[in-house]
């Protein structure tokens, strides 16, 4: 990173963060998480209520507890959100698993025992500054700490700037899915898990 760049520190995420890492996990998810969460508001709720409310879970994978956050120069610039996939991943439950989720989840289900990135994300107006670069090489911490043989990532194939750093970064493609995309809109077709 150049020197020039801003100064990065990383600190635990708090439920005071929702607001951030809502924001941050709708990047990664490329708009997948507002069209889910507009489904899930309850009277009076906006989809980003949702969104929050989700974040200050204790429970969960989008819970703040599995989240890392960068700040640049004080500002948050980012997150990590992570976790140690299973070594025996649990059956898919195709009758009664949500569509969208199943390409993801049988994606995930092919790199057991690994450190899993599920949100990785950069608030944009300080990408390109090595925040991301950053945030990987966290995670690579985070993964020796739990002991998992290796780490994974889930992208989208249109995604081209997340591919690239992540290919950047270490990681190779291992296999892909078709996207079930109901009435959500993205240009990709399908999702592209990566391991490391």
């Amino acid at each position: 990173m150049p020197n020039n760049g801003p100064k990065l520190t990383y600190r635990a995420a708090t439920p005071q963060d929702a607001n951030h890492l809502a924001k941050l996990i709708n990047y990664a998810g490329e708009g997948m998480p507002l069209y889910l969460w507009e489904r899930m508001a309850e009277a009076g709720e906006t989809a980003w209520d949702v969104g929050r409310r989700r974040a200050q879970r204790t429970e969960g994978g989008f819970s703040y507890l599995n989240a890392t956050i960068a700040e640049a120069d004080g500002e948050v610039a980012g997150c990590l959100i992570g976790y140690a996939l299973p070594e025996h991943p649990e059956p898919i439950d195709y009758a009664n698993m949500p569509a969208m989720f199943v390409p993801l989840q049988e994606l995930e289900n092919l790199a057991p025992g690994t450190w899993y990135v599920n949100v990785l994300a950069v608030h944009t107006h300080l990408r390109g500054a090595g925040v991301g670069t950053a945030l990987l090489q966290a995670a690579e911490r985070l993964a020796a700490e739990k002991e998992c043989r290796g780490l994974s990532i889930i992208v989208a194939d249109a995604n081209a700037g997340a591919r690239r750093l992540y290919e950047r970064c270490g990681y190779r493609e291992q296999a892909s899915r078709e996207m079930v995309k109901d009435d959500w809109d993205n240009p990709s077709k399908k999702w592209v898990l990566l391991t490391k």
